[in-house]
């Protein structure tokens, strides 16, 4: 006989199982999980230099995806990245009651609030706690925050109160336009918004208002629950700006303290909820003799399996296996658990694709010819479109007009600006403040998506098409360039070398400024923040008319105008940046010498000159920070290029002397956890190599035999092989120079190093890599970045052969590249230093295929 009276309690255990199952617990990591939930709490901070990122806050992961951030007391409807941010003052985490709290503080306004953050339920609550009430000044502005990645929820629907609405694919919500005196002042006292002088801003208002919001309710992994007793509004941030987000926000009230507001948002999680496996390859394909191992990425629910299969297509579509074999558990990193899959058997040429636990892949090639052409994208569009000081044609298309005609002005003194750049007491030049320098509207590249000039950035670049030339001499022309008339055609032949034009391009900049002004500066950038985030055309960001002071803004009298739009230029002087455009120029000069030989004498002319006028000052020998290259800076790397262009012995003697200082310094003999201490040091060392005697590279070798044992320890921490990147700015950069400093030891010390430690690196660029397995180099592979962070990031696109930094390091275990929202820079912008070291790499293993072929 059935026992029926058991039921009701079958399905009572069964119900509190799964309502424990889901309640969000606080991990090891310091943060809320459940499964297919995961609730971050000011893990990541906000940028010093570069205020709100997105990247900081109280941060949602939704079914492997990170759907929500900023969660905080703001001061404004819709933060923008220049908008102020709170400083955390406190951040304390309590295991007993499942609490995280932490303390943000506005300094202006001497206001401190709590976030208090506890697992309720089956979601948790925010509160706000003050101790003091809020300050008059920011009464109606005060809110708390939350914001949500608008592509997330792209063509879905939500609910207010129960009323159904759509979320709005494209901002057409409205605004209210309100006198200036009442903004509060963004970051230096800049201003996102160009008023046109009229003394006001625009203040979004809401597109819906309630008690509770639902997200998504008919998509299980999207949907979430926002509940409050206050009001919450909900706003669409791209009204101001095209990065902004949707944010949901209550207002904090005047005159209470204590717990002044509580949210409950409870994320829906699917029971027994396993993220999909990424099976990580790459998307260009293998030559038949290079190793192939693919990774595959699981979840740590995930059960693995202890096999996968490699297919081979036929033309008429039969798809045969060509390989099976067993994965092998590699362990835990981060928080995926990782297998790999060795196919390198397989030889035949053909077009594969790879199955895994019923998931298959898209297809690739395994051919001999496959790194031929790969570098050819990147250098005859993406850099070429980067070129300043020239219109810029491809096909019926105009990428840009000619930008900038009316370069350039001295910034002011004691002058702190935005990006990084600041002015001290004195210019450094014989100009004054705003006063026009001559001769700066020639040459140089837009540095990234935005569009200054950083001649650090030049430097690198210069030094890497220098040494792209001189290893490999590609004979590449689909590039026309016409400096005369400043006009560049894409896919179109000129009789020229387009690396050459590309080194000439970047050289006219730099002699432009010591010629000019006396010496390198620190960059040429706009004056105003509203032009600073300027998408689309460059030409169109100021008026190309030199700025003239007698004239009212926005008046012209045909030849000047009096709208100061002009770029500024930060002229403060340092040895350092003196030495490191020495080296550039240095090296310039004798792979133009025979291409343009008045430009060739002038760059080494500048580079004697600075060198010289340094010669008595305390020597810099420190390589610079987050190096993209495989030349280094400073008076080092200058003495090395002028002894190979004059073979003037007394530059060979100051190179060797501070090499081998460099080389024993103690910040290169301390192993730190995810970094090759010498890595910087020997990329001097491969310049100088063939230039220098036996006795030279005899000495060198165990310092190499020390990189190497480094790289093995650094690469061993992931189960890719590969030094990965970490928080602020994503690792591309990092492991094409690691990869590139292989294919020097590999060249000069082959039983030290192989050439797999070479395929590695740009198999990870290409798909082997975490969180995805798409190709981190646009339009190169069959499944490549859809949108990179590019001037055109606001049209949700690319511009091809742009390399991004990759994959951001989101603390304490997260990696992120999104590919349905361009605008976090920190993983999708594409800028010079990550281009020209993809293009050297590209050739080096073009060569090492040809070899074997």
């Amino acid at each position: 006989m059935k026992n029926y009276f058991l039921l009701p309690l079958v399905f009572l255990l069964l119900f509190t199982s799964l309502s424990y199952g889901q309640q969000l617990k606080l991990n090891d990591l310091d943060y809320f999980e459940t499964r297919g939930v995961n609730v971050l709490v000011y893990s990541n901070k906000y940028n010093p230099v570069f205020f709100d990122e997105k990247t900081a806050g109280i941060e949602l992961i939704h079914h492997g995806v990170r759907t929500a951030t900023g969660g905080a007391v703001r001061l404004h409807n819709t933060p923008e990245q220049w908008d102020l941010v709170p400083a955390i003052i406190n951040r304390e985490v309590d295991r007993e009651t499942n609490t995280i709290s932490t303390v943000l503080r506005y300094e202006d306004f001497d206001f401190n609030s709590e976030l208090k953050v506890t697992s309720q339920g089956k979601g948790f609550t925010i509160q706000v706690i003050l101790d003091k009430p809020v300050p008059d000044k920011l009464i109606g502005r005060a809110g708390l925050n939350l914001e949500f990645f608008p592509s997330v929820y792209w063509e879905s629907r939500y609910m207010a109160d129960g009323k159904p609405k759509l979320f709005p694919r494209y901002p057409s919500s409205n605004a209210s336009v309100k006198p200036k005196s009442q903004k509060i002042q963004q970051i230096y006292d800049h201003s996102t918004f160009d008023d046109r002088g009229r003394g006001e801003f625009l203040d979004p208002l809401p597109i819906s208002s309630a008690k509770t919001f639902v997200f998504a309710p008919n998509d299980p992994k999207r949907r979430i629950t926002i509940s409050s007793e206050s009001d919450i509004l909900f706003f669409d941030g791209r009204l101001l700006a095209q990065n902004g987000c949707y944010v949901i926000r209550s207002m904090l009230p005047a005159g209470k303290t204590g717990k002044v507001m509580e949210w409950y948002i409870e994320a829906n999680a699917i029971p027994g909820w396993t993220r999909e496996p990424v099976i990580g390859f790459s998307q260009v394909g293998y030559i038949p003799e290079q190793q192939k191992i693919a990774v595959i990425e699981l979840d740590k629910n995930d059960n693995p399996d202890s096999t996968a299969t490699l297919y081979r297509v036929s033309a008429d579509g039969t798809e045969t296996v060509k390989f099976s074999g067993n994965t092998k558990v590699w362990g835990k990193y981060l928080r995926y658990h990782y297998l790999t899959f060795d196919f390198s058997s397989v030889k035949e040429p053909g077009i594969y694709y790879l199955e895994y636990g019923g998931l298959k892949t898209n297809t690739f090639s395994i051919d001999k010819n496959i790194y031929d052409d790969i570098w050819h994208t990147t250098m005859d569009v993406w850099l070429p479109v980067q070129m300043d000081h020239m219109t810029v044609n491809e096909g019926y298309r105009v990428w840009h007009g000619t930008p900038y005609e009316d370069d350039a002005i001295q910034a002011p003194l004691n002058h702190k600006h935005f990006d990084g750049y600041s002015m001290g007491d004195t210019t450094d030049t014989r100009f004054k403040p705003f006063e026009r320098i001559p001769g700066l509207t020639v040459g140089g590249w837009y540095d990234a998506g935005d569009f200054d000039i950083q001649t650090g950035s030049h430097n690198s670049v210069i030094m890497d098409l220098v040494q792209i030339y001189e290893t490999f001499t590609p004979d590449r022309d689909m590039t026309y360039v016409d400096q005369k008339t400043k006009y560049t055609d894409l896919h179109r032949p000129d009789g020229k070398n387009d690396i050459l034009q590309q080194v000439e391009h970047g050289v006219l900049a730099l002699v432009a400024q010591i010629e000019n002004i006396g010496h390198p500066v620190r960059g040429i950038i706009v004056g105003n923040l509203h032009q600073y985030h300027h998408l689309g055309d460059a030409a169109t960001i100021t008026d190309n008319l030199p700025y003239n002071s007698k004239l009212k803004p926005y008046e012209s009298d045909g030849l000047s105008s009096g709208t100061m739009d002009d770029r500024w230029v930060f002229t403060n002087r340092s040895s350092f940046m003196d030495y490191n455009t020495a080296a550039a120029l240095a090296a310039a000069s004798r792979v133009l010498k025979e291409f343009n030989p008045d430009l060739s004498g002038r760059a080494l002319a500048c580079a004697t000159k600075m060198w010289d006028e340094n010669a008595n000052k305390p020597a810099e020998t420190t390589p610079r920070r987050g190096n993209f290259s495989f030349f280094g800076s400073g008076n080092l790397s200058a003495a090395l290029q002028l002894y190979i262009t004059t073979k003037d012995t007394k530059y060979k003697k100051e190179f060797e002397d501070a090499l081998w200082k460099l080389l024993d310094a103690p910040m290169f003999n301390t192993y730190m956890p995810g970094n090759i201490s010498i890595a910087n040091g020997i990329s001097y060392a491969f310049a100088a190599y063939p230039y220098m005697d036996r006795t030279f590279h005899e000495k060198l070798y165990p310092y190499i035999q020390k990189y190497k044992e480094e790289s093995d320890i650094v690469t061993s921490e992931s189960p890719y092989g590969v030094p990965m990147g970490g928080r602020g700015w994503a690792g591309n950069g990092q492991i094409m120079s690691w990869a590139i400093n292989n294919y020097f030891v590999n060249k000069y010390y082959p039983e030290i190093m192989d050439k797999e430690y070479i395929y590695k690196g740009l198999n990870y660029l290409f798909g082997c890599h975490p969180d995805s397995n798409i190709s981190f180099v646009a339009a190169i592979g069959a499944k490549s970045k859809k949108m990179i962070y590019g001037n055109n990031r606001a049209d949700f696109t690319f511009i091809a052969g742009g390399v991004v930094p990759g994959l951001l390091f989101l603390q304490p275990d997260f990696y992120e590249n999104k590919d349905d929202w361009p605008f976090i820079w920190g993983e999708n912008e594409a800028i010079i230093t990550t281009a020209t070291p993809y293009i050297f790499l590209a050739n080096a293993v073009k060569e090492l295929a040809n070899k074997v072929n």
